[in-house]
């Protein structure tokens, strides 16, 4: 586990990054989510069968940023990659154009990756990361991330991940994404 101690009288909640039963608790993470990434009722509803899905395929892993009274103020949740799954259909042809779809193969994606924005720029997103990944078996880590210059973005990049495939659309996503990847372990903070 690892510990991250508040900042003083005025933030004094110690975050304490561990494994999380994302299906007992996925209500609560998909809240995180609905705050740090702006998803309404519906959407999360839909994102719920998703996870709950999700956390049955085999090697499918979850950990949490929690706070002393149990409070979970961020996630990260991801699996080896299939090829048959949704998300790996709908990169495939972007990456084969890009000459990256071998990337599909012996990876592990971060499915996702949330943190409350109270809570965020303190490395608890990077210890999120590095944690998860740290216990793949596989050789490279993938993940998409919406195709803007952002701080999840400038995140991944420190760690190592380099854009694979750019103006990916998603069926009913708003917004382009991009699929990044980086080999594992991941980068040493720089």
């Amino acid at each position: 586990m690892l510990r991250f101690p508040g900042r003083g009288h005025r933030e004094p909640d110690e975050v304490v990054i561990g494994p999380l039963d994302l299906s007992a608790r996925v209500d609560e993470a998909l809240a995180v989510q609905a705050l740090a990434f702006g998803l309404g009722a519906d959407e999360i509803a839909v994102r719920r069968q998703i996870v709950l899905r999700h956390m049955v395929y085999p090697g499918a892993r979850a950990f949490g940023a929690t706070l002393a009274d149990g409070r979970l103020v961020g996630f990260v949740y991801g699996m080896p990659n299939d090829r048959t799954h949704w998300w790996s259909t709908v990169v495939e042809p972007y990456l084969r154009a890009q000459g990256h779809d071998a990337w599909l193969d012996d990876s592990f994606v971060i499915t996702e990756l949330h943190v409350h924005p109270r809570y965020q720029n303190r490395g608890i997103g990077r210890a999120l990361i590095t944690t998860i990944t740290a216990g793949a078996t596989q050789s490279r880590s993938i993940l998409s991330a919406i195709d803007i210059d952002s701080p999840a973005r400038g995140l991944y990049r420190s760690l190592g991940y380099e854009d694979l495939a750019r103006r990916v659309a998603f069926p009913s996503a708003p917004k382009p994404y991009a699929v990044m990847g980086a080999p594992l372990p991941l980068r040493a903070r720089r």
